[in-house]
């Protein structure tokens, strides 16, 4: 299985930042079909970091739907899997994406700077 993550970040602002969004685009580079199965909704985990410190998860605090799924992606195509920081510090960040598949593993990084 040859899974490929890129992480971007998109800072919203109207002259302070409301709003960090993410997305994160899981590509299939390998030569054959990849079905991944998931134990819940949520299919990808974001994360942001503060020098090694994490200090926002998008799974805190959230429930999700307990139900078992796959998603089938094919020989160089995407899924993409999003999520929002809101109401983010001012700060310098490292955001971490990381694929929740029973099997299969993808994880991507980016930083990010809040004003």
């Amino acid at each position: 299985m040859a899974l490929e993550g890129r992480l971007e970040a998109e800072v919203a602002s109207n002259g302070e930042a409301d709003a960090v969004r993410f997305e994160f685009a899981v590509t299939n580079a390998g030569t054959d079909p990849v079905e991944l199965r998931f134990s819940d909704a949520c299919k990808a985990e974001f994360a942001v970091e503060d020098e090694g410190r994490e200090v926002w998860r998008y799974t805190d605090g959230r429930m999700f739907a307990q139900m078992i799924s796959s998603e089938r992606i094919a020989p160089d195509e995407t899924a993409t899997y999003e999520a929002e920081w809101e109401e983010p510090r001012s700060g310098e960040y490292t955001a971490v994406a990381e694929l929740r598949a029973q099997e299969g593993s993808c994880e991507a990084r980016t930083e990010l700077s809040v004003p």
